[in-house]
């Protein structure tokens, strides 16, 4: 049975002005998301800046949205690392506070081979026992994971169930679910490409949208099961100015600029990425109004950056 069936949202990482984790926003971000229908929450993901958290606030991050969550939702954490045991002990740690699975990027800058990528993953997964979902991006890794790795891991491996496919290579996630033979569930890891993976056989797509429009990535995918196609379609189409602005910049910049200005959070990020360029601000801006998610004169961004520079203020006071 697969980990989740839908849109898992690949959820950001709220920082305050003074970039420390805000709690209190993450909070009202997860309870709005399992409003919205989504269907999961993976967290500290590439997404939720994982790269530039210390293993402690990794760690404790994931802890605090297990506990949110309450059951609800899976929740997955991303646990990926290019050092085996980092991963190992990562992965560990997320068990220990009750993740519903792992996912697990491929290691980057050290450039593995298939056989020492197949190793990394099968020490991993027999540290824990909970099921993992692998992690091809060659994009941001300079790793590719090939088709016949991974079902070979999803299939001599008991808990390694599936892939977060973010190549946009169709030819290979064609070549790979012919040689499944329904040992992999598949999830998309673009969201400009939902609808062409479902029809290869996805189980839904792990998602950036999702972060600011939960309801929409969930029916994209249900429409889908559903049999209603065209609509799904539709969807998917009406929603790709919007999921290119997402990505005008590397992510999470622009999402993170998404949310603060539906006043959810500062737009602040750690380096070494920076905040939206203004140039890309309005055209996010446009694209999120056009979509019907924000409405024109929306003035959250300044409240709440306001909101939060005041707190900063008051307890440098203190």
């Amino acid at each position: 049975m697969a980990i989740f069936k839908g849109a898992g949202v690949a959820i950001i990482t709220p920082m305050k002005t003074n970039l420390e984790v805000d709690y209190d926003a993450f909070a009202a971000i997860i309870e709005d998301q399992i409003a919205g229908g989504t269907d999961a929450i993976v967290v500290c993901g590439t997404t939720g800046e994982a790269s530039t958290l210390s293993h402690e606030e990794h760690i404790n991050v994931i802890k605090y949205c297990v506990e949110k969550v309450a059951g609800r939702i899976p929740v997955i954490a991303g646990t990926g690392s290019n050092s085996t045991d980092t991963a190992i002990f990562l992965s560990r740690e997320a068990q220990k506070v009750g993740v519903d699975g792992l996912l697990l990027v491929t290691p980057y800058y050290n450039k593995a081979t298939q056989k020492g990528l197949f190793e990394h993953f099968r020490l991993i997964a027999n540290s824990v026992n909970v099921p993992i979902l692998l992690y091809n991006i060659p994009g941001r890794t300079g790793v590719t994971l090939a088709p016949e790795t991974i079902v070979k891991l999803c299939t001599e491996v008991e808990n390694i169930v599936g892939v977060k496919e973010a190549s946009g290579n169709f030819s290979a996630i064609a070549k790979l679910m012919s040689l499944a033979n329904g040992k992999v569930d598949l999830y998309s890891g673009n969201d400009d490409q939902i609808v062409p993976l479902l029809s290869l056989g996805g189980k839904g797509v792990i998602s950036v949208l999702s972060n600011v429009a939960p309801r929409q990535a969930h029916e994209i995918c249900q429409n889908y099961f559903d049999g209603n196609v065209e609509e799904s379609c539709r969807m998917q189409l009406e929603a790709i100015e919007l999921i290119n602005a997402l990505f005008c910049e590397v992510n999470p910049i622009p999402v993170k600029k998404a949310m603060n200005l539906l006043g959810k959070c500062t737009d602040g990020i750690r380096r070494p990425l920076t905040v939206m360029e203004d140039s890309n601000v309005e055209r996010l801006r446009d694209a999120m109004t056009k979509y019907g998610i924000l409405s024109s004169g929306n003035d959250s961004e300044s409240r709440i950056n306001e909101r939060l520079q005041k707190e900063m203020n008051e307890s440098r006071i203190r």
